[in-house]
């Protein structure tokens, strides 16, 4: 399957761009985290720590156990804060 994959904030920052369009087999969100790890070095520093990260799944807030049947776009971004 086709999926956007964004980043938000030190994400970007730690990747270098904004967004990548991927082919992948990845089930879950874990799978695809796994799978962007393992592309170089950059990725495998902003997904060290998933603790830290929150994930969407067409723009509605998910889990990394969620299954990536039907997903269009995964958007990756650190805990927000209110304020």
């Amino acid at each position: 399957m086709k999926l956007d994959v964004l980043y938000f904030a030190w994400l970007r920052e730690r990747i270098g761009h904004p967004k990548d369009r991927i082919e992948t087999d990845a089930e879950t969100v874990a799978d695809l985290v796994e799978e962007l790890r393992g592309r170089e070095e950059r990725y495998a520093v902003a997904f060290a720590d998933i603790s830290a990260l929150r994930v969407a799944l067409d723009q509605d807030l998910s889990d990394f156990d969620a299954r990536l049947d039907g997903v269009r776009e995964v958007a990756f971004f650190p805990p927000m804060t209110g304020g």
